[in-house]
């Protein structure tokens, strides 16, 4: 019997895949982070014999090529990607044996990229699932315009055809096992929110398999939101073949006098601590992003790429933890990182944040005049805002200071997590800031703001 193992990366949205029939084992899509595979594979005991991709990633830097060489595996790209490194070039309708039970088919499904493909796994030749990559999610389709505006007409087309090719190709009880679709900004759409899926399953809810495709793609154009920055420089680094991160390498220990001087020269120094420790007491000038939402998402996309970099976490294994994450989307270089208390890092007098909630803002409203910042993406806002709030999406927020109100701000998106990260901007740049750490839809129309 096959048995296909998820590997999850929440932070960035995404699954790999192990499947194995007891003996020999396929890996696809992994993340760069390969002993999370490794030690997965020896858990059960299985060999790797193949990796495969589904596409040349935009949201992290693949361990595909280094777990093949590692393990000494059928590394399969597709042959019609430039890559830079030996692989086994892999194309539509080619049949994968892995073992006298197991196979792999690929079927090409362009839409998120040209050369996307999706591999049905077979099982004594019955197709029990199919790997779709950033094909066919969860209720959705992976985006088609990662590749740039000039290809994303004929992308968001083929995603279309492909989407019915796989439904029409696979049989209703196969298993649809996307990459994307987890929180990834891959997606195009919102995702069903489902944990698992059939093609049948899809046929009955997925609109790129239940509405016409002009109206298909007219709504998933008028839907398509920016994406992370680093996105940009993924691509390259997975045609080159990256190599395996050192996680096992600590970085140079963060003193206080190393946090002064990364401050006083404008390096990013983030701390790591969930936003309610952080409002508690921090190290003047810090950001907070969190581990504890889309870390390497928010920290690649607001941090200019290549910048010096110094992590402060409560723990050694939270800031070990941030690494790995990084190391996903190709940010391997520490300027240093120290773990502990505020008072560990600094001789400075500790900041502090104000917390509020929704209810907290309608009462202070009746007293005195305070402006709102809403973070949250365009397309959040427009669904539903507190009347008179000035809305900055936060990946825009570090070029836009100059836009925010003066006086005191009352910063909020729909949680909380991506108000932190911008009060604590905002803070370092000198604004009288308060953070609404509340939930918008639960709490902002119920406190009796005006919300339209």
């Amino acid at each position: 019997m096959v048995h296909i193992l998820q590997i999850e990366t929440p932070s960035l949205g995404d699954r790999s895949y192990l499947a194995h029939d007891g003996e020999l084992a396929v890996v696809v899509d992994p993340q760069r982070d390969i002993d999370r595979v490794l030690k997965l594979a020896a858990r059960e005991g299985v060999r790797i014999t193949d990796v495969f991709e589904t596409h040349i990633h935009n949201d992290y830097v693949t361990g595909g090529f280094a777990l093949a060489q590692q393990v000494g595996a059928r590394y399969h790209v597709n042959a019609d990607d430039t890559v830079s490194f030996e692989r086994n070039p892999i194309r539509d309708g080619d049949v994968v044996e892995v073992s006298p039970t197991m196979s792999v088919r690929a079927i090409a499904t362009p839409g998120h990229t040209f050369t996307h493909l999706s591999y049905a796994l077979l099982e004594g030749g019955e197709q029990q699932a199919v790997f779709s990559g950033g094909s066919l999610l969860f209720g959705a389709t992976g985006r088609p315009d990662l590749l740039g505006a000039e290809h994303t007409h004929a992308l968001v087309h083929h995603q279309f055809a492909s989407a019915h090719r796989l439904a029409d190709e696979l049989p209703d009880s196969a298993r649809v096992l996307p990459t994307h679709g987890f929180g990834s900004f891959c997606a195009a759409g919102a995702t069903s929110g489902a944990d698992s899926s059939t093609i049948g399953d899809e046929k009955r809810v997925n609109p790129a398999l239940t509405h016409d495709e002009e109206a298909w793609v007219a709504d998933i154009l008028a839907g398509l939101e920016e994406y992370p920055t680093y996105y940009a420089h993924m691509g390259p680094a997975n045609s080159a073949g990256p190599d395996a991160p050192g996680l096992d390498a600590a970085p140079a220990r963060a003193d206080k006098d190393a946090v002064a001087r990364a401050l006083a020269a404008g390096e990013w120094v983030v701390d790591l601590r969930h936003r309610t420790a952080f409002a508690r007491g921090h190290v003047p000038r810090t950001l907070n992003i969190g581990l504890d939402g889309q870390f390497s998402t928010y920290l690649g996309w607001l941090m200019p790429w290549g910048s010096a970099l110094t992590l402060l976490g409560e723990s050694p294994e939270q800031v070990e933890e941030a690494r790995r994450e990084l190391v996903r989307i190709g940010v391997d270089r520490l300027e240093g990182a120290a773990d502990g208390a505020p008072e560990d890092w600094t001789d400075e007098p500790l900041a502090s944040t104000p917390r509020a909630t929704f209810a907290d803002l309608a009462q202070v409203r009746h007293h005195r005049e305070v402006s709102v910042l809403d973070v949250r993406r365009n397309s959040e806002h427009a669904a539903a805002h507190v009347e008179g709030a000035t809305s900055i999406p936060l990946h825009e927020l570090p070029t836009r200071l100059d836009e925010v109100p003066d006086g005191e701000v009352w910063v909020h998106c729909a949680g909380g997590y991506r108000a932190s990260i911008a009060a604590s901007l905002l803070a370092a740049a000198g604004t009288h800031v308060v953070l609404v750490d509340d939930s918008f839809d639960e709490h902002a129309r119920s406190a009796g703001l005006p919300v339209v």
